[in-house]
């Protein structure tokens, strides 16, 4: 941890609220709705820390940031200092700051949260990285001499981008290879400008490539090259699978193959990636639905929801099988759509889709559910109540409700084990697949999971590509 001389005493402050833009007015556009703590915020919110000795903030946090070290400088005001201390483990902070689940992980076991409201870790580091922004440039850490091992990296969302920066930190020669357009993977292509603006994900990226990681766009592991071919070919001494989960789920119910239904990922792929939210200037082919319907209750609900509002939607519904308590998404993402408007359809289950004469959809039929006992997610099991059949009107109906594993990358590597879904099987402490070299995490290993577990992954991967290297 870093130097706490003279430790300050904590402040017995409320925990300071974030500023946001009004509804009514963000609703209207794509800006981002959190605007971030002042430097008296922060500086408020960081004296409220107990600057524990025994943190078990840290250890709540997947890749163990010094987190009262950094909040320790925030509040003496030296914000260079937090951010040198927060990008010693993480790589990504502007992005961490802004969508981690934090009050799931470092939050939830702050010693202030015990009898009140914990310490804001995650809007305190997004203020660090937000001021570097404003404040100008943080030098590169030294890199290490070459090690004079190559590593490919396929993917370049937060997994691969984490492994691919530590693995150049000690000395390999890193290449990502991207399958779209941009990097970023789901950071760019599935979390929209509202939440987590194109510009924040471009600086992050900017910084991989300042440690000598080379990104390389539109190549399609699978198709452009196979893994085989990368080390056997390509002279690769590993390859580290961080392509994720993008293979998008249905409800294999009647009418899904109807016009102006989509899956989740499709509908903000065209709007985040080919920039629907910048219309007029970029006339992106989607439809702009008056009455929109999104099934699901996650973060990409609540984000395909808010995004249809926002493309000009009069009506938004959210419709989820069970009630409130059960929705998995962040609780300030369920806020923010109801402050803008968001209708929740709850224990309301899609068994059709109706479609009108001309294959467009017209309206979506439901049944009521009520909840039993618990199944194995730990959530009560919703039950279909008989006779409670009903119809509602809507032009679109997007479908949020998971994805899974794309096989590509999996189905074209020799003798790769995968488990049921087309996962791939990996230790979870190092990454290590069946085969030699080959190291794989984030979603295409556990499935869908969040930003902060993905890098989690791409750290412990890197220190395992690392001393494999290092014993060739």
């Amino acid at each position: 941890m870093s130097e706490q001389k003279t430790k300050p005493t904590p402040v017995k402050l409320p925990r300071q609220g974030m500023p946001k833009q009004d509804p009514d007015v963000r609703k209207g556009n794509f800006d981002e709705v959190a605007l971030g703590y002042t430097q008296e915020l922060a500086q408020a919110e960081a004296s409220r820390c107990l600057l524990c000795k025994n943190a078990r903030c840290i250890a709540g946090c997947p890749v163990e940031i010094d987190i009262p070290g950094f909040i320790l400088a925030i509040r003496r005001g030296n914000f260079e200092e937090a951010l040198r201390i927060v990008r010693q483990t993480n790589n990504l902070p502007a992005i961490c700051g802004r969508v981690c689940p934090q009050e799931e992980q470092c939050e939830k076991v702050c010693a202030l949260g015990i009898k009140g409201q914990p310490v804001a870790i995650g809007r305190l580091e997004r203020f660090a990285a937000d001021w570097e922004m404003e404040h100008g440039e943080l030098e590169a850490p030294e890199i290490p001499a070459s090690s004079g091992k190559k590593v490919a990296v396929v993917g370049s969302g937060p997994s691969g981008l984490t492994a691919a920066a530590d693995l150049a930190k000690m000395g390999h020669q890193v290449t990502i290879f991207e399958a779209l357009h941009k990097a970023g993977g789901v950071l760019v292509y599935g979390i929209p400008e509202f939440r987590l603006p194109k510009s924040i994900v471009a600086r992050d990226v900017d910084y991989v490539k300042s440690l000598g990681v080379e990104i390389s766009i539109n190549y399609v592991i699978g198709r452009t090259f196979t893994v085989d071919e990368l080390i056997e070919e390509e002279g690769y001494q590993a390859v580290y699978l961080g392509n994720g989960a993008g293979l998008p789920y249905f409800m294999q119910i009647p009418g899904e193959n109807l016009n102006g239904v989509y899956s989740a990922n499709e509908f903000l792929t065209r709007v985040n990636l080919m920039k629907a939210y910048l219309f007029p200037k970029y006339d992106t082919p989607i439809r702009r639905g008056k009455r929109v319907a999104v099934i699901g209750a996650g973060n990409v609900t609540m984000d395909s929801a808010r995004t249809a509002l926002r493309l000009g939607a009069e009506e938004v519904y959210v419709v989820y099988r069970r009630s409130r308590a059960e929705m998995p998404a962040r609780e300030e993402e369920i806020e923010n759509a109801e402050e803008e408007g968001i209708k929740f359809q709850l224990l309301t289950a899609p068994v059709r889709i109706i479609g009108n004469g001309n294959n467009w959809v017209n309206s979506l039929e439901c049944q009521r559910m009520e909840l039993g006992e618990p199944d194995a997610s730990g959530r009560r099991r919703p039950i279909p109540i008989a006779g409670s059949e009903f119809q509602f009107p809507v032009d679109t109906v997007v479908v949020a409700i998971g994805q899974g594993a794309n096989p590509l990358v999996a189905s074209t590597t020799r003798d790769l084990e995968t488990r049921k879904g087309g996962y791939i099987v990996a230790k979870e402490e190092t990454g290590q697949t069946n085969r030699r070299g080959i190291f794989a995490g984030g979603d295409i290993v556990t499935g869908a999971a969040t930003v902060i577990s993905a890098m989690g992954a791409g750290k412990r991967a890197a220190v395992a590509i690392d001393q494999y290297l290092r014993q060739l």
